[in-house]
């Protein structure tokens, strides 16, 4: 494979691992907000689901009580803007970064609580998964999935900040003239 070939597979490569990542952040967001069963699209059907995510929160035993429900109403609506912005591509490098932050902190929490044997949900994906081998598994394979979107993002801007075109100068006798002496 020809260098083209290796630029063009590589940033196929990371709009995949971008569009995936971004899925992850946004389907997250989207579980820890949904209303119950039975209940409509409403902001108070919306913050019913919130609170019902802040005792899983709290579950994980790191938090003072007070900061559980301002965490756990900020968390699911920060994972959707972070998905958005992902799949935006707008200055990738820091919202990549910002993901890899971010699970990364998740999965300390999951080894944690599961290390102290809590036997609580994951929360990763709404209610009902318990914390274990298989939990940290999948979501321990995030971490690698956002360093390869990360470091393909800062090596695309590298590569484009390097191979931009240098400022014209003009050296016509017309910009001679108007130039200052």
């Amino acid at each position: 494979m020809n260098r083209d070939g290796r630029a063009t597979f590589g940033r196929i490569l990371l709009i995949v691992g971008r569009i995936v990542l971004a899925g992850i952040f946004i389907v997250a967001a989207y579980a820890k907000m949904r209303p119950q069963a039975g209940m409509p699209w409403t902001f108070g059907s919306i913050r019913i689901s919130l609170s019902m995510f802040a005792m899983g929160v709290d579950s994980y035993e790191m938090l003072p009580p007070w900061a559980v429900s301002p965490f756990a109403h900020v968390l699911p609506p920060l994972e959707f803007v972070l998905g958005l912005w992902i799949l935006s591509g707008i200055a990738l490098r820091y919202s990549a970064l910002f993901a890899t932050l971010l699970v990364t902190g998740f999965v300390y929490a999951m080894a944690r609580a599961y290390m102290l044997h809590l036997g609580i949900n994951c929360g990763c994906f709404g209610p009902g998964e318990q914390v274990g081998p298989k939990t940290l598994m999948r979501d321990g394979l995030l971490i690698p999935l956002g360093l390869a979107v990360t470091i393909g993002a800062f090596l695309t801007h590298r590569k484009g900040a390097s191979t931009s075109m240098p400022e014209a100068t003009s050296t016509t006798p017309a910009a001679e003239k108007l130039a200052p002496l």
